[in-house]
């Protein structure tokens, strides 16, 4: 089984490619087994944080060089994105488009609503392209002095791809090169549900989009690196998906934990449990919002309900938004400037009220589930919402992004619920019952999850109502217990 990963920008936790090293091999050590590095290429702080570089093929030296990610991953599994959607809208081979137009060599790589509709398209057709964000999918811009619709799925910064073009594919296959070459084996494809446009479809994981993952899937395996997808969508989507490829995200635990926590009801997370697939990567927080629409109805699947009710959905955002002493509401919906309409923009430690002893029991859901657990770095060291962040920025997913400065993660460290995690995590990496087999019993108000290998073994039982809880753990005969998470802080976790 896979160990415990970080999620981490460089920048915002050890300043540097060299500096998130060390910190993984010495504050950290014995904790992680792996890394996903969020976007560190150039500019690392661009209009989305990395998600728009200019150039995917070098790291910013800011952060540092190709030599500083194989050092890395000499001591840990090394993740990191290939954007496969777009790219800046300041990157050379566009500046190059908006100048010189049709007669750019670049010009095939980018999408126009003309490149999917050549004769034009119908308001039906518009209207049915999926876009989990308010308005059409488009910005006018001057290409070669010629005003043109260019797609733009996220933001006007970050310009779509047209992947059937040979020079695309050129881009992308380099970049994986690159990343494969400097030891990375995880390659994370971002936002992979928006290639592979096609006009008179949702333009959203179409035929196009799933021969495009083959390929470059393919393209991977030979170069010795698995690959994770991203993709938020009705859980429907996650199960057709998962049988043909790699990896996929569990993005429908994190409001499942928290609606067990907060409306203290198993029943939702019970049925998911019952049919997740294997091969997921888990998650609490990441860099972006906690997912709603991953739980709910889907207007691409019409008829098919989702893990919750509207009613459920509508309850488990005021509960967080509450818990956070508002701090969330701030930052989710159309409140600054954000345009995710389908997240709740929180650090997972606000999102249950800034409760030690709850916010360990989510994380033990977590680790206790079968999949490869991922940690985000705020999360890691139980972040509160980072509201001047915001207010300077006026990005909602910053709320959720905190730049942590010399020695302050170290100190963060020290903090019981974040050694008690630690514990845990440990846990989760060494103890042999995680390399056996998997069980649980949920009922209305109870979750029981053990693991089983041999001899060893480690259970964890919760009572919703109150979040009553025991953990035990054995090993070589040697059996521990506790009945309060927080001393897993005086536990080395092993």
């Amino acid at each position: 089984m896979d160990a415990p990963q970080l999620i981490a920008y460089a920048d915002r936790l050890g300043g540097s490619l060299r500096g998130l090293t060390e910190f993984l091999r010495g504050p950290l050590r014995d904790t992680f087994g792996g890394v996903h590095v969020l976007p560190f290429f150039r500019p690392y702080d661009g209009a989305d944080a990395g998600f728009d570089p200019e150039d995917h093929t070098e790291p910013d030296p800011r952060l540092g060089s190709w030599a500083d990610v194989g050092e890395l991953a000499r001591t840990h599994t090394v993740m990191a994105d290939v954007i496969v959607n777009h790219m800046s809208a300041g990157a050379g081979a566009f500046r190059d488009v908006i100048a010189r137009g049709d007669d750019s060599p670049y010009r095939g790589m980018f999408l126009t609503m003309g490149s999917v509709f050549p004769d034009g398209a119908t308001e039906d057709e518009l209207t049915t392209i999926y876009r989990p964000r308010p308005g059409l999918p488009f910005t006018m811009m001057m290409l070669g002095g010629r005003p043109r619709l260019v797609w733009t799925t996220f933001t006007p910064q970050q310009v779509d791809l047209d992947v059937r073009d040979p020079g695309t594919w050129d881009y992308l296959s380099g970049i994986v090169d690159r990343l494969t070459g400097a030891g990375v084996t995880l390659l994370r494809l971002d936002a992979v549900g928006y290639v592979g446009k096609r006009a008179g479809t949702t333009c959203f994981m179409t035929g196009e989009t799933h021969a495009f993952i083959r390929r470059l899937r393919a393209y991977a395996h030979e170069r010795g690196a698995r690959v994770l997808l991203e993709m938020h969508g009705h859980y429907r989507q996650q199960l057709d998906l998962a049988p043909t490829v790699d990896l996929v995200y569990d993005f429908a635990l994190p409001p499942l934990v928290l609606h067990a926590l907060h409306a203290r009801d198993a029943g939702p997370l019970a049925r998911w449990l019952a049919v997740r697939p294997p091969n997921v990567v888990t998650v609490l927080d990441t860099h972006d919002g906690i997912g709603i629409v991953d739980v709910g109805a889907s207007a691409l699947l019409p008829g098919v309900p989702g893990l919750l009710t509207a009613e459920q959905i509508d309850a488990l955002v005021e509960a967080v938004h509450d818990a956070s002493g508002g701090t969330s509401r701030l930052a989710t919906g159309t409140a600054a400037g954000n345009l995710d309409l389908y997240q709740v923009n929180c650090t997972f430690f606000d999102a249950l009220g800034g409760d030690d002893r709850r916010y360990l029991l989510a994380r033990l859901l977590q680790l206790f589930l079968p999949g490869i657990p991922q940690i985000y770095y705020v999360g890691l060291l139980a972040g509160r919402n980072d509201v001047e962040l915001l207010r300077r920025t006026g990005v909602g997913r910053d709320v959720n992004r905190h730049h942590y400065g010399p020695g302050e993660a170290e100190q963060q460290l020290d903090r019981p619920v974040v050694r008690a995690q630690l514990a845990a995590i440990r846990l989760r990496a060494h103890h042999p019952a995680f390399q056996g087999s998997f069980a649980y019993d949920c009922g209305d108000t109870t979750v029981d999850l053990r693991w089983r290998h041999g001899t060893a073994a480690a259970a964890l039982r919760i009572d919703l109502r109150d979040c009553g809880h025991r953990l035990a753990w054995e090993s070589d005969g040697v059996v521990e217990v506790t009945e309060d998470v927080l001393t897993l802080a005086d536990h080395d976790g092993r």
